[in-house]
């Protein structure tokens, strides 16, 4: 239901099988690019997704504050589906230190949330400790992904920081190696439905409900030789 407009971070050489590289697009190029959106179309949300050095990381940090963006998401991304580690290692601690207190949300997966935390995370048990150690003190919510444990009920957590909860979304697990970009799906509906009005609460059991029909749709694709897309337009047809 939103509308899109998009800031180009980086080239990356990819297909269903992994990275083959990433070609980081100049942080003056990709300001200009935020500010081509934000003086003509504006925006009500903000999702950020693979932003891969701390240089880049400052100038989305400059360029969000220069227009007062509001409702940030941010998808931590760090590795890709396949493997790939799409982040340079300096630029972990900016993310942590630059970008992610600006976030109204945050939507790491385990291996992202154990390197942003510091915890092995074993079960969903332990989900709602890690989100909110993660939440900047009380002060960024947090949708902690259980989808990298083994368990067959999916529980993920959000934890709303603006009223000090948890709440528990629950999916199935569907066999399918077609995850491509799960994460991005999910960080990118969050934002949309944030856009659109939705309380935290409701937008994160809409964008959880969204990728889970997403994921079960496109269960059955063939399409090259290791993880394929989802189904994002499932439920239009």
């Amino acid at each position: 239901g939103g509308y899109a407009a998009c800031a180009v971070t980086a080239v990356v050489v990819q297909n269903t099988t992994g990275v083959r590289d990433v070609f980081p697009v100049p942080p003056k190029t990709i300001s200009d690019q935020i500010a081509a959106v934000f003086d003509d179309i504006g925006a009500r949300a903000v999702k950020i997704g693979m932003l891969n050095s701390s240089e880049v990381i400052c100038a989305v940090r400059d360029s969000l504050k220069h227009y007062g963006a509001q409702n940030i998401v941010l998808d931590p991304v760090m590795v890709a589906t396949s493997g790939d580690r799409l982040i340079e290692e300096s630029a972990v601690n900016s993310l942590m230190a630059e970008l992610i207190p600006m976030a109204r949300v945050i939507t790491p997966n385990v291996p992202e949330a154990e390197i942003l935390s510091g915890m092995r995370i074993g079960s969903q048990s332990e989900l709602p400790e890690v989100a909110r150690k993660l939440s900047c003190g009380g002060k960024v919510s947090v949708m902690m992904k259980a989808g990298h444990l083994s368990d067959d009920d999916l529980v993920d957590i959000f934890y709303n920081a603006e009223e000090d909860r948890c709440i528990e979304l629950h999916s199935r697990r569907i066999d399918t190696p077609n995850t491509h970009g799960t994460g991005c799906t999910l960080s990118s509906a969050f934002a949309s439905y944030l856009a659109q009005g939705y309380s935290l609460d409701d937008a994160a059991r809409a964008a959880k409900d969204y990728i889970a029909g997403a994921i079960e749709s496109g269960a059955g694709y063939e399409i090259g030789h290791g993880h394929g897309p989802v189904d994002h337009f499932w439920n239009l047809l």
